[in-house]
């Protein structure tokens, strides 16, 4: 929840600057490709004291306001750790950062078959793990036919395997993969292939997090080297990587729990970029704007920010569990909720015009899927319509001015928070100022980890927010009652328990769709269909709001290039592509320990390498890519 995301799912030069309203910018579109033909695009976008592990290398210092959650492929959902693992791991495709059409990952070209049912990769022969090893179709086989075996290894990525029936490595170049029915994902897998030979090892993978032997063996451009919780990571270039050594040297990525702390460090030249929680507050950015040696890059995002309601947490079996508050199963009370939400004042006064009205589920940077409802299904800013449907749903004031049922219980819900993100604060005032008008209490409980309440539906409100991938389908996926954890101590794919009929059936057909406008079609009438339900409510599309040195970084990729975000990208464009400056600014963010100015508290505290497993974090404003 916050991401993801988060894919993640927080972007840095993938947002432009701009008024009140930003330009949209089309980072996508349907990426349904015909399904027999073949594809070979190409793909080439273009004074501080130095690290002493880095041998006087140019060290790029990144200070992130977000903990890692696991460095496992198969368990990562945060931005952050989603965003490492792109550096670490390739993917059979990757996103080209004009247009986000599907371009040559590890698989030089893709094809399928007539009937759509069987897709034919070829792997590249001249990429290679950082052990030395040669990469084959066998570890993306095994990557793939692990995840549909073992519900551990599943985790973060699964539902992009549900629809496989057998994955096989015909040769070491030739990765073949059957399906059940057709799936409009298969050049937009977003999925981390993983060494064969590394991972058959690493017994339970709901358990194994990839965080206690390095360097970790990898194919990307980066190599991870190390890792603290709650600290640092640290990557050093692949200078073997297939498309290109990587003109930093080493990477630094710092956690801030203080964002005022990142962003004073960065005026002091520590760190060479930094991103927010998941962007810079208005006062940050504007502070540093017209700072010497220092840009800020304001575009349009690609995560929506939304509050989610507790539709009462259940299992895939329907075993019920948490203790979501009874009243908002009425669809009229969760639209009274939202009716009673003004966006526009969230806009203008907490993201003082970084950010875009909320509508549909997709953000409008991706506008083949962006959908807005009509003028007479919006839920707009009413009181008085608030108040009527709370009257009609039985409801009503009593002599206190207190909303209260049947039962004379009053109505107050409790709103989860992430402490480390102001936006949550700021905006929960303001809800509790609107619905306390309506008689409705409201309990803003802002924590530094809410994962737990969150997985054990013992919360009535939250926060949430993903980033969006080019092709929606993950964000889609976590919406189904597939989703849905097996048991109420699993963790499941789900974001907030959400589970329809009518959803899920729009789901399967968009999923095996592959004609772009049929299928953007499909995606609307699912967003429709959220919308209606009243379980989530988007409020704003936020800005990528981040900032770096100009002394240290001489030029960077964003994502779209012409406005677009660099942190958190849907892909590895910034930081493969940044340049040093040849004056030699480098920064080390403060020596090869990388104290954290400000944390003393870690977002997530782990007792254990088991604890990781059973949670999907979310812990700052932004999980999923």
């Amino acid at each position: 929840m916050s991401t993801p995301d988060r894919p993640a799912r927080t972007r840095p030069p993938s947002k432009s600057s701009r008024p009140r309203v930003p330009r949209l910018l089309a980072a996508g579109g349907a990426l349904a490709l015909a399904a027999t033909a073949t594809f070979t695009t190409a793909v080439n976008p273009a004074p501080q004291r130095a690290q002493a592990a880095a041998q006087d290398g140019k060290v790029l210092t990144i200070a992130v306001a977000q903990s890692v959650d696991s460095l496992s492929p198969f368990l990562a959902v945060r931005l952050l750790s989603t965003s490492v693992l792109r550096l670490t791991y390739e993917y059979l495709t990757a996103y080209d950062p004009g247009d986000a059409h599907a371009v040559p990952g590890l698989a030089t070209k893709w094809s399928s078959s007539a009937d759509k049912l069987t897709w034919t990769y070829t792997i590249r022969s001249d990429a290679t793990w950082s052990d030395g090893q040669r990469v084959t179709a066998e570890d993306a086989a095994w990557t793939f036919r692990t995840m549909m075996t073992d519900e551990g290894a599943a985790t973060a990525n699964g539902s992009f395997v549900t629809n496989f029936r057998e994955v096989t490595a015909a040769s070491p170049t030739r990765l073949v993969v059957e399906l059940k029915k057709p799936q409009a994902t298969m050049t937009a897998l977003d999925v981390p292939i993983v060494p064969k030979h590394i991972w058959e090892k690493a017994g339970d993978l709901s358990k194994f997090n990839n965080d206690k032997s390095f360097p970790v063996v990898g194919d990307g451009p980066f190599v991870l080297t190390d890792y603290k919780p709650d600290r640092y990571v640290r990557l050093k270039a692949n200078k073997s990587y297939w498309r290109g050594a990587p003109k930093f040297d080493e990477l630094l990525v710092k956690y801030y729990k203080d964002q005022d702390a990142a962003v004073a460090a960065l005026r002091k030249g520590e760190v060479s970029f930094v991103a927010g929680s998941p962007s810079l507050t208005p006062a940050q950015a504007a502070s540093l704007k017209g700072e010497k040696n220092i840009h800020v890059n304001d575009a349009p995002g690609r995560r929506f920010y939304a509050l989610a309601v507790n539709p009462g947490a259940r299992t895939r079996n329907g075993r019920k569990f948490g203790d979501g508050d009874p009243s908002l199963l009425d669809e009229r009370v969760r639209h009274a909720l939202f009716t009673a939400v003004d966006r526009e004042t969230i806009v203008d006064k907490v993201f003082q015009g970084h950010a875009v009205e909320g509508q549909g589920y997709i953000p409008p940077r991706f506008p083949a899927y962006f959908w807005k409802p009509s003028a007479g299904r919006q839920l707009a800013y009413d009181p008085a319509k608030a108040a009527r449907l709370l009257d009609e749903a039985g409801y009503r004031k009593n002599a206190d001015g207190r909303r209260t049922g049947k039962d004379g219980k009053p109505l107050n819900y409790r709103l989860l928070c992430h402490a480390t993100d102001p936006n949550d604060k700021a905006v929960g005032q303001y809800l509790k100022e609107w619905w306390g008008a309506l008689g409705i209490g409201v309990t803003l409980d802002c924590l530094d980890n809410v994962t737990d309440p969150w997985l054990a539906g013992t919360y009535d409100l939250a926060f949430d927010g993903w980033s969006v991938n080019p092709d929606p389908d993950y964000v889609l996926s976590i919406h189904t009652c597939a989703a849905l954890p097996s048991t109420p101590k699993d963790t499941g794919q789900t974001d907030n328990f959400i589970c329809d009929k009518t959803y899920d059936e729009l789901y399967a057909r968009q999923a095996a769709e592959y004609d772009p406008a049929r299928r953007a079609d499909l995606v609307k009438r699912m967003e429709s269909r959220l919308y209606d339900l009243g379980y989530m409510n988007v409020m704003a599309y936020p800005n990528a709001v981040e900032a770096y040195r100009t002394d240290q970084i001489q030029s960077i990729t964003t994502m779209p290039e012409k406005a677009g975000n660099i942190y958190g990208q849907d892909g590895y464009w910034s930081w493969w592509s940044a340049v040093p400056t040849a004056s030699g600014g480098s920064s080390d963010g403060g020596g090869s320990t990388g104290v954290v100015i400000g944390a003393v508290v870690a977002v997530v505290v782990v007792g254990g390498a088991a604890v990781f497993l059973a949670v999907r974090r979310r812990a700052t404003a932004e999980d999923r890519e």
